[in-house]
């Protein structure tokens, strides 16, 4: 049986920070990856989602100025794209793992199950650790029926070598509007499928609804209030889609974009004595499971901070720290969240529909894209809604607009760190820039 200070069970950002941390301090640690190293995000996930959203996004801020200065835009070619995405997401794994070798943390190849309180195997291998870390993260949902074996999940459109004419997303989260956001501008004819009312639940509604105008403008088409039942090809082996309200699509290739689920299924978390739900593993203060060895990082926790890359390292790192002594519990910063729509939506902090039900707080928006064009490169459209409480200070603001990322990392700091108006204004910031004019702004708002 081989030995182990820390195993951590997964090896994306939820594990390999703080492996590597404990490493440097003279633990010995090992990692369990039973796909490619790095995770979720670094080979399925966010990095190539981004990379391939790169043309749309130039697409989009060149739409700003048809008719006054640009008549025409690039196509996107996308073999061509996929091709670069391959260069240079494909070798960051290797690189992550060469990495970890040298800080002498032992990568495991294989599926990991407990088989105990304090022992698991992997391909017939038995392991023991003082102390587990559970970050196996999450996999795509799947819906129950008919048909299901036929629907297409991220990682096989973050594959795609040609981007097919026509494509039905079912669900309208941010995975399903980043996506077809991505697929439009490359050329598909896009249809999006909700069973709700509403598209990119947990953002601000009504800037979501601007969102969904917006692409409808680009030619999406979206349909809500329908619940698919049903999967096929027909005779010409195309997919053909049906809700129970009657509605029947036909399309080239189908999505099945209606979440994530907690990547725990055959972990032997019964016989670790691991707790958990639907909602993934069930962990204290401390992210410590009912197994005080074992632990839980990332997205596989059953919580309500938003489920996001920094926030499974900011988790990854308290826990090296937790195990190198430090008693306090995890408390965490204010979480930004952003759907990379086309244009962007951003919340930080206390949300709008929240504020709109504490009469301690108020909202106040500003147009900020009318006012100043030249530093939002025509996005017009571009709007914040800040939350304000009583002591005049920011505690919450949502974002629409495309540079609604850069704009929302700025905010954090003035969140967490409770800015008073004197204090932003203290500060000198670069000109013309997107947060140069938005945080004097702000301050205005909270004198």
């Amino acid at each position: 049986m081989t030995n182990y200070d820390v195993i951590f069970i997964g090896s994306g950002h939820a594990a390999w920070h703080g492996a590597q941390t404990l490493a440097r301090e003279g633990k010995k640690v090992a990692l369990i990856e039973e796909n490619k190293v790095a995770g979720t995000c670094t080979n399925f996930g966010c990095n190539a989602k981004i990379l391939l959203d790169g043309p749309a996004e130039l697409i989009h801020h060149l739409h700003h100025y048809h008719g006054i200065g640009i008549n025409d835009t690039p196509n996107i070619i996308w073999p061509e794209l996929m091709a670069y995405k391959h260069q240079v997401i494909d070798p960051l794994s290797d690189g992550l793992a060469r990495m970890l070798s040298v800080d002498g943390i032992d990568i495991i190849a294989g599926h990991a199950e407990f088989t105990g309180q304090q022992t698991l195997i992997v391909n017939h291998v038995v392991y023991q650790a003082d102390k587990f870390v559970i970050a196996t993260g999450q996999k795509p949902a799947k819906l129950a029926i008919p048909g299901a074996e036929l629907l297409h999940d991220s990682t096989e459109f973050l594959e795609l070598s040609e981007m097919p004419n026509s494509i039905v997303f079912i669900g309208g989260g941010y995975i399903a509007m980043e996506f077809a956001s991505i697929a439009r501008a490359a050329g598909s004819q896009v249809t999006v499928i909700e069973y709700g009312d509403h598209a990119l639940s947990g953002f601000d509604r009504e800037y979501s609804q601007e969102v969904v105008e917006d692409m409808i403008d680009r030619g999406i088409h979206f349909d809500f209030g329908q619940r698919v039942s049903h999967v096929a090809l027909d005779e010409k082996q195309k997919y053909l889609v049906e809700t129970a309200q009657g509605k029947r699509y036909n399309a080239d290739y189908v999505m099945d974009t209606t979440g994530r689920v907690p990547n725990i299924d055959n972990l032997g978390l019964k016989a670790a004595g691991v707790e958990y739900n639907k909602g993934g593993v069930v962990v204290d203060d401390y992210l410590r499971t009912s197994n005080p060895n074992i632990y839980a990082s990332g997205d596989v926790i059953a919580k309500a901070i938003p489920r996001l890359t920094p926030t499974a390292t900011f988790e990854s790192q308290y826990i090296a720290k937790k195990l190198s002594g430090d008693s306090d519990p995890i408390k965490y910063p204010v979480v930004p969240s952003i759907a990379f729509t086309l244009p962007r939506l951003a919340q930080v902090g206390i949300s709008v529909d929240d504020a709109k039900n504490d009469e301690r707080l108020r909202i106040q928006e500003i147009p900020y894209g009318q006012l100043m064009r030249f530093q939002t490169l025509n996005d017009v459209k571009a709007k914040i809604k800040l939350v304000i409480d009583q002591d005049k200070k920011l505690v919450g603001a949502s974002l629409i607009g495309d540079f609604a990322p850069e704009v929302v990392n700025a905010l954090v700091p003035v969140i967490n760190n409770e800015y008073t108006s004197r204090d932003i204004h203290g500060q000198i910031f670069a000109f013309p820039t997107h947060s140069g004019i938005i945080l004097p702004l702000i301050a205005n708002y909270l004198a």
